[in-house]
């Protein structure tokens, strides 16, 4: 019980310090990256991993096959079902989960520093023997098609899921991750295990570490948890543009509320634009209650409790998408005021005043970030995966704040196109029709 309470407490301890994080790149005897960060006083660490890949990786017609392989990791390994699995674990007090996303196979992993090899040889038996029992995969499999036939009539999946195949036809990202009822009901044991084959190799590891471990001991845990790996897994798909031109889609549903998804193609990460085409999205739509569109769309209309929107830089493409919801008479106004914001955005740009508050809320809001082992980890890895150096943590504010009025509107204008704004619609929005 008091292991359990210590891994408890540490999942929620917060690092002092957190502007002076400081990062250590170590590599293994065996070759294996990883970035540090040293806290010792907790005895707990954090592992974050990252396979590059994911779910993009899915054959044809094999669609949710590496969704569902993430699902059965802990459904027995080695000589373990399911259940022994599962009690090997807690005798541990250890934490994994397993997730597939579009571009990376994610592991995330807590332990006691007590329990350190014990946790990392049970993940590796996850990693090298998963038995994908037969009773497992058709549990699992009911979970997946349970919550796959719930999205069938969900209006926000819905309408995600048709701006995407608009926008990436048969490419991986045109499709969603989890797949169909259908495509999933077909997966046989030789699919997962494919799926097992192609994400999970040497040539594609990103890791985060941090807690109460040395380098000298992570360089050893690195190749005790991976070492015996394949070294080279599925190839990666080949970039796909985004494909969706201007105008307007209805999908017809019956529902008091339209639902719309609107956008158009974006900003790759490492772009030189990119920190400022951040900061005059937050200006247009961002995560606060100050943005434009919530102003015009919401504070003065009354037409949406919500709204907003993102810069999408994915690994093989990049778009910029928004995201609103409204009573069905109402809707085609609200198209009516994205389409003027997006304009004005393109036209004449922010100002000062609008520029100066989105760099003071992104740079208040950055350290909230880093409020624990695992959100730290997580983070590291991330910008690894997105080819930013070791100092980025520390620099980043400074980069937002460097964002000058003439830099954002020069963005504005070259990244926001009212021409090219394109509306998904998932409803019976009135006034409003395909154009298609």
């Amino acid at each position: 019980m008091k292991r359990l309470l210590i891994l408890v407490v540490a999942l929620f301890w917060t690092l002092p310090a957190r502007a002076e994080i400081a990062i250590q790149e170590v590599t293994s005897p065996g070759g294996i990256t990883a970035w540090l960060v040293e806290e010792h006083a907790l005895p707990f660490m954090a592992l974050e991993i990252r396979f590059r890949g994911g779910a993009s990786l899915d054959a044809p017609g094999k669609r949710g096959a590496t969704v569902l392989m993430s699902g059965l990791i802990e459904e027995g390994a080695g000589d373990m079902d399911a259940r022994g699995f599962a009690e090997a674990r807690e005798a541990l007090a250890a934490s994994f989960r397993f997730d597939a996303h579009d571009d990376a196979f994610t592991i995330s992993a807590q332990f006691l520093t007590e329990n350190r090899d014990a946790a990392v040889a049970l993940l590796r038996t996850a990693l090298t023997q998963p038995r994908f029992d037969t009773d497992a995969i058709e549990r699992v499999r009911g979970q997946v098609l349970s919550h796959l036939t719930s999205r069938e009539t969900d209006p926000m999946a819905m309408v995600s899921d048709r701006f995407s195949r608009l926008a990436f036809g048969e490419h991986p990202y045109g499709s969603y991750s989890s797949g169909t009822p259908d495509s999933v009901s077909a997966l046989t044991r030789n699919d997962i295990v494919a799926a097992f084959n192609g994400a999970i190799a040497r040539d594609r590891i990103y890791v985060g570490a941090v807690g109460d471990i040395s380098a000298e001991a992570l360089g050893t845990l690195l190749d005790d948890l991976f070492g015996d790996l394949p070294e080279t897994g599925a190839a990666i798909p080949d970039r796909v543009e985004f494909s969706l031109g201007d105008g307007v889609t209805v999908v017809d549903f019956d529902t008091p509320q339209s639902v719309a998804r609107f956008g158009h193609v974006g900003i790759t990460r490492d772009d030189p634009d990119f920190f400022a085409a951040y900061v005059v999205n937050e200006i247009l739509g961002g995560s606060g209650f100050n943005s434009r569109l919530m102003d015009e769309v919401r504070e003065k209309r009354g037409l949406t409790y919500g709204i907003g929107t993102y810069l999408i830089p994915m690994d093989l493409s990049e778009y910029m998408i928004g995201q609103v919801s409204s009573q069905n008479d109402t809707m085609a106004e609200v198209v009516e005021v994205v389409r003027a914001e997006w304009a004005r955005m393109a036209q004449t740009g922010v100002s000062a005043e609008e520029l100066a508050s989105a760099q003071t809320y992104l740079t208040g809001a950055y350290p909230l970030r880093f409020d624990g082992n695992g959100p730290i980890a997580n983070i590291m890895v991330g910008m690894q995966m997105q080819g930013l150096p070791l100092d980025y943590i520390a620099t980043r504010n400074d980069q937002i704040m460097a964002v000058t009025l003439d830099e954002a509107n020069r963005v504005a204008a070259r990244i926001y196109d009212p021409e090219a704004l394109h509306f998904v619609i998932v409803g019976r929005p009135e006034g409003v029709s395909s154009t298609e």
